[in-house]
């Protein structure tokens, strides 16, 4: 990765981060040629279809932030970004969003079929549990904090987190929804899984207590300001740029925060969390510049 202490860029680290993963991927993905074929290859079309490998560089820059070794954590990495592509296909489906578009591609059932799309979500989750409960590729990090990020990861997952908020978000469709249900929806459906990239980098770098509670407070604030944007982008966004459809939050009638507070407060809110996300790392050194600089990338995003 670039060198954080002289001449740090942003633009460059992303970059060099999403080389880095999709390298990664490739050598751990299991080839499309083995039996059966057909879920391998509508796994592996879902996850190099691309993206911004925002959720795995996450790991890495937070492992760094904490003076943690970018190279060890990679396997935890991929496996984030496995969970993530899990989650696409499993919202872009009929039951769910019903979308035809995701990364400028058709969405995994459109070309699968949505018993094969299903199972490629499925398989993706597993694998990333296989990767994340193994030490092969992170023999450096003690099997003890291993065991904890995993544990992390998963929790963030279940009924109480990621999927608590998909129910809440699916269960409120053409519902008028209070400030405190919104909140819950963003807090779990997107937040979840962004904070837990974040622990999970700091656990497996060794953070400190102090550190980590800092990192918490950090993946919350960018993980609430990343769904108000994906909210606005639904609604402002290019589909061409975003490579995945628009309007869908509207035509599903769901609870949004432009919905609900406009799209100028919307954006007010998401800047003051960007701001609140990088004041929570006051404490750290330049190593958490990565941090910093992909906290201002989420509120600037346009795709």
């Amino acid at each position: 990765m670039v060198d954080l202490l002289n001449g740090f860029s942003s633009c460059q680290y992303l970059s060099e981060g999403k080389k880095l993963i999709e390298d990664k991927i490739l050598s751990l993905l299991p080839d499309e040629n083995a039996y059966p074929e057909s879920i391998h290859r509508a796994m592996r079309y879902s996850l190099l279809a691309g993206g911004k490998r925002l959720r795995p560089i996450l790991v890495i820059a937070a492992t760094e932030a904490v003076g943690g070794d970018h190279e060890a954590v990679l396997p935890f990495a991929v496996a984030a970004e496995m969970i993530h592509t899990y989650t696409l296909i499993h919202d872009d489906l009929p039951a769910l969003d019903n979308d035809d578009l995701r990364r400028g591609k058709p969405t995994n059932h459109k070309v699968f079929g949505e018993a094969i799309a299903i199972l490629a979500g499925d398989a993706l989750l597993t694998e990333a549990f296989i990767l994340m409960s193994r030490s092969k590729g992170m023999e450096s990090i003690p099997a003890e904090y291993i065991l904890n990020a995993s544990h992390e990861m998963a929790t963030a997952l279940g009924s109480k987190g990621m999927i608590g908020g998909q129910v809440v978000d699916l269960e409120s469709e053409g519902k008028s929804v209070d400030a405190a249900t919104l909140e819950y929806i963003h807090t779990y459906k997107t937040g979840c899984l962004i904070r837990a990239c974040i622990r999970c980098g700091g656990m497996l770098g060794q953070a400190s207590s102090q550190q980590l509670s800092a990192l918490s407070l950090f993946g919350s604030h960018i993980g609430h300001a990343f769904q108000i944007i994906d909210d606005i982008l639904d609604i402002t966004g290019d589909e061409k740029q975003l490579g995945k459809d628009i309007g869908s939050d509207l035509s599903n009638d769901k609870a949004t925060y432009p919905a609900l507070y406009g799209l100028e407060e919307s954006r007010r809110k998401a800047e003051e969390l960007v701001k609140e996300s990088i004041a929570s790392l006051e404490e750290f050194d330049d190593r958490a510049n990565p941090l910093r600089e992909i906290a201002r990338f989420f509120v600037q995003r346009t795709f």
